[in-house]
């Protein structure tokens, strides 16, 4: 009997299975540094402890696009090792700030299943939770991503594909217990923009570029211990047309989110992801641009 895991293939999933990962994770102040080197974030509520502070906040707290990466970092192994392709995240909601010291861990459960026509592949729903050393949930979120099979007879039982929400509701969002930008220092923060400066429509070009080299990319998913095989089996990945290993999609992200504080330099803490697809395949050594588009407003008070 092998003691090696060979991770799951999509005839391995059931539909209401509950996955839970191993490999806990105590974020440090080294890896908020590093998440730093690697994004170039500069969003001042995640930088200073005096700016989080004067915010109502104990201490600045860990970037919660960090918080997201290492708690789906907990679920590849045994959701995406085998994946095609990670598509799409709706649904996510940031319900605690985790900081540093504070030690996370995650489970998944399987709530959706479609093969593919090609019966080569099917598309794995799963909704992830990630929870503190007080097992409070500080981050839920659902995803799906494309698995392959390693039968492609393999019948599959059951199949389903959940309804998501377009976006999370306002009355849905979680403030940090504390929040108040009554003592916020705007220069600090970087610009004089508010709430009330941004429309419903406007788009910002946030302007700046940042190319993602292969070893920054390599460097910053083995930070959140992503093991997915696409993107550090390159003996794999020469089989594929592109012959190279593809950038983990939540680097783009975050390298997009750090080009954001040009035009968005207030929006430090973010409290949902109403949704997000990958469109596109990133290699390393091409340029990142960002834009973003106000789609609505919900004053919190």
């Amino acid at each position: 009997m092998t003691k090696t895991n060979p991770g799951n293939y999509f005839e391995d999933f059931q539909l209401g299975q509950v996955l839970r990962h191993a490999t806990p994770r105590t974020i440090t102040e080294g890896d908020v540094a590093l998440y730093t080197a690697f994004t170039g974030s500069r969003f001042a509520v995640t930088s200073s402890d005096e700016v989080a502070r004067a915010a109502g906040l104990a201490r600045s707290p860990v970037d919660p696009l960090l918080v997201f990466h290492m708690v789906f970092g907990k679920s590849v192994p045994d959701i995406s090792l085998n994946a095609v392709a990670n598509l799409g995240y709706a649904d996510g909601r940031f319900l605690a700030p985790v900081y540093p010291g504070d030690t996370v861990a995650s489970s998944s459960e399987v709530i959706g299943l479609k093969e593919n026509s090609n019966r080569k592949t099917g598309v794995v729903y799963v909704r992830t939770t990630g929870v503190n050393q007080r097992g409070e949930a500080v981050l839920s979120y659902v995803r799906w991503v494309m698995v392959r099979k390693k039968d492609e007879a393999a019948v599959i039982a059951a199949e389903a594909t959940p309804t998501l929400p377009q976006a999370v509701a306002a009355s849905d969002l979680v403030l940090p217990e504390g929040l108040d930008f009554k003592g916020y220092d705007f220069t600090l923060g970087g610009s004089p923009h508010a709430f009330e400066d941004y429309e419903i429509g406007e788009k910002i070009d946030h302007i700046d570029g940042m190319a993602i080299e292969e070893g920054e990319h390599a460097l910053a998913t083995r930070l959140y211990q992503n093991t997915a095989k696409v993107h550090f089996n390159q003996f794999e990945r020469a089989k594929d047309p592109s012959g190279r290993r593809l950038v983990y999609g939540g680097v783009v992200i975050s390298t997009a989110r750090g080009l954001a504080f040009n035009g968005l330099e207030n929006a430090g803490l973010i409290l949902a992801i109403n949704g997000g697809r990958h469109v596109n395949p990133y290699f390393a050594g091409g340029t990142i641009f960002a834009w973003s588009q106000v789609l609505d407003k919900a004053d919190l008070g």
